[in-house]
């Protein structure tokens, strides 16, 4: 059984290791003709991605089995090249192959699958250095309103070392079609997106107001998690790179559930902090200091490469 698991995992990785290069230079988000889950932004959705390839390849081997095992069958069974047919009713070795086996490919399953399921919540589970004690986490509170996203940043003492030092509060709705700017997407962008420092632990606290339930969903950072009223939970996420990011609602919540975005920018420490520092008093302004940074920083880095 070991020996079976050790196999699977090793197939797990070449699936893994197989996905081809050019997939590594696709866009961010959805795209037209897409097969694949999105690009990683964080490591726990690396570990989805890696995890989705490992069970393909568990199910195309037992699917090939079947089918050459069905062919094998009709051919040497069939009535021409077997005329009396057989009166085998027991066979000792097969029984026991079609329960270890499949035991053996459940529990290959199983233990990545568990080690997923805890580092969703718990980042000591993926990340080898983390330390609990010494951990800092910025807390960013999302609820779900009908239908809107409201979102506070709390400047709690580990938030203000990472530069919330006042509390910042966002209201997310989508830019209207006819108002959209180069390089927003409808149904996606909003007026007020989300602002995170790379490399730094989020811990998100998820909750709704009033009678419907809602779900954030933020398919690169590998996050899905129900916003229902009364109740409040939370899980973590950790932005590897800098980009823009996008997630939606993804429980049926009423009219307008599709006109519930969400657009998260992960920016650099600095400009995280630049933007906190005015964002809890002239959001606008705010986003507009960060714009006109990122357009400096693409400058600069274009005449880099000259």
């Amino acid at each position: 059984m070991a020996v079976a698991a050790r196999l699977f995992v090793a197939l797990g990785w070449l699936a893994a290791m197989a996905i081809p290069a050019a997939a590594q230079d696709r866009p961010d988000g959805a795209f037209p003709w897409q097969m694949d889950l999105q690009n990683p932004a964080t490591l726990v959705m690396d570990y989805i991605h890696w995890f989705s390839w490992y069970t393909l390849v568990i199910v195309t081997v037992i699917v090939l089995f079947v089918i050459a095992l069905l062919a094998w069958c009709a051919w040497k069974y069939n009535e021409q090249t077997n005329p009396v047919p057989s009166r085998v009713t027991h066979n000792t070795l097969i029984e026991v192959l079609w329960t270890v086996l499949p035991v053996a490919i459940l529990v290959a399953i199983a233990i990545p699958s568990f080690k997923l399921l805890y580092g969703q919540y718990d980042p000591s589970k993926l990340y080898p250095d983390f330390d609990p004690d010494t951990a800092q986490f910025m807390t960013l509170k999302v609820s779900g309103v009908q239908w809107a996203w409201d979102v506070s940043y709390s400047n709690d003492e580990q938030s203000a070392a990472l530069g919330v030092t006042e509390p910042i509060s966002l209201y997310l709705l989508p830019i209207p079609d006819d108002q959209l700017a180069e390089g927003q997407i409808r149904s996606l962008s909003v007026d007020n997106p989300i602002v995170v420092p790379v490399n730094t632990f989020v811990r998100l606290q998820v909750t709704a107001e009033g009678d419907a339930i809602h779900a954030v969903a933020l398919p690169a950072f590998g996050i899905k998690e129900d916003a229902a009223p009364g109740r409040l939970n939370e899980t973590y996420f950790n932005a590897e790179r800098e980009g823009v990011f996008y997630g939606q609602c993804s429980e049926l919540c009423g009219k307008d559930h599709a006109y519930m975005p969400l657009e998260v920018h992960v920016v650099s420490q600095d400009q995280f902090r630049t933007w906190a520092a005015a964002a809890a008093t002239d959001p606008a302004a705010a986003y507009q200091g960060l714009a006109e940074a990122r357009d400096a920083v693409k400058q600069e880095e274009k005449l880099a490469a000259r």
